[in-house]
């Protein structure tokens, strides 16, 4: 659900990094990853157990707005960190909540390998609008009477990527694939011919995103650039790599350089966004009746679903959702996509992915549990 642009290309300067620079230009931020792992090791309270796998799920520019309250010693309290939101490319926190849809899902699979339901009790004080404020999200209640049975894409949770490198066009996914993705989430999907269209109101509205200064400064701020920023803030969209640091040690890589938009690196950000962005195999979209809170949340349910399905299935799924955006700049498009994919009256397309066969890619990095958990207010 976040956007990494890719500064990689035309570096020429990488031969030039001296010998004493390559542990610098090789190194990776691994204490970033470690939440990744720590999934693994059960612990004692479940409903840490289900977080920590929950703060695996993808999020909109990985901004992890997760707080949590734990209540007594069967329920807790999700909200959002408000700091954590977009104001510009989100205007209306829709895409947050889609977040939180399936941050919520997550948990209750992780639960459920335990054998313990989840009751949801979703915006308890009802549904904030126009934005999310600091009500809660969700109030959840661990156990009961209800055991639950374990979900079969629990063993994707921490193998899940949203995998942002090019897709191999040439290679077909097998319709039956798609099908099955579509059981654990999803509204529809397309491929061959039909991809066309839609695919220039995504590459149009990603252009445009990057040309409207106010959108992609949003972006630029939230870049951590090499091993060291992401080390010390593992959110956001994370540029790590051989390439990028030793763009950074030869001085060709930098937020400045980023910001500039006559920069020679701005400018193969846009070529680079362009080539991965556009390489779509098939696509796969979420529609819901409406565009409540709610509708929001089970989006989210669903997008979370059918990525670990896919997972399961060796594919690779990345988020189209610059085409799906509120603000000014891209409501030709969203409107336009909305016709291609169906959508009359109040439905709303809520979720545009792409789908093929891409590069094995690493984790997006995350801030650990403890992180998100807040004292008791109530």
């Amino acid at each position: 659900m976040n956007r990494r642009m890719v500064f990689a290309a035309g570096l020429g300067g990488t031969g030039l990094v001296a010998v004493g620079g390559i542990w610098r230009v090789t190194r990776m931020p691994d204490g970033a990853f470690e939440p990744w792992v720590a999934a693994g090791n059960e612990v004692q309270d479940v409903r840490l157990d289900a977080f920590r796998h929950a703060i695996l799920a993808p999020n909109p520019h990985n901004r992890q707005p997760w707080l949590i309250e734990l209540v007594g010693q069967d329920e807790a309290i999700v909200s959002c960190d408000l700091e954590k939101r977009l104001p510009v490319t989100d205007p209306f926190d829709r895409q947050i909540t889609i977040g939180f849809g399936a941050f919520l899902e997550v948990a209750r699979i992780a639960a459920a390998q335990r054998g313990i339901a989840i009751e949801v009790d979703l915006f308890p004080q009802g549904e904030a609008q126009p934005r999310l404020d600091r009500t809660p999200v969700a109030r959840l209640r661990f156990g009961g009477q209800e055991i639950a049975n374990p979900d079969p894409l629990f063993d994707a949770i921490v193998h899940r990527r949203s995998n942002k490198e090019a897709y191999d066009t040439a290679r077909v996914v097998e319709p039956a694939l798609l099908d099955d993705i579509l059981k654990s989430g999803g509204e529809g999907t397309a491929q061959s011919a039909r991809i066309g269209p839609i695919k220039d109101e995504i590459l149009s509205s990603i252009n445009a995103e990057l040309a409207t200064r106010d959108a992609y400064m949003e972006s630029v701020d939230l870049m951590r650039i090499g091993h060291e920023e992401v080390a010390a803030n593992p959110d956001g969209i994370d540029l790590t790599g051989p390439m990028i640091e030793a763009g950074i040690v030869t001085g060709q890589i930098s937020r400045e350089q980023l910001a500039d938009m006559q920069s020679n690196a701005y400018k193969i950000g846009v070529e680079q966004t362009n080539e991965t962005h556009g390489s779509v195999p098939s696509l796969i979209w979420i529609k819901t009746p409406s565009n409540t809170r709610a509708d929001q949340i089970e989006a989210g349910r669903q997008y979370v679903r059918a990525n670990l399905r896919a997972t399961q299935l060796g594919l690779s799924m990345h988020p189209m959702s610059q085409s799906l955006q509120e603000y000014s700049e891209v409501a030709d498009s969203c409107r336009a996509v909305h016709e291609l994919l169906g959508a009359s009256g109040e439905e709303r397309i809520q979720m545009l992915a792409r789908v093929g066969y891409g590069p094995r890619t690493g984790p997006s990095p995350r801030w650990p549990i403890v992180t998100f958990v807040i004292p008791q207010t109530s």
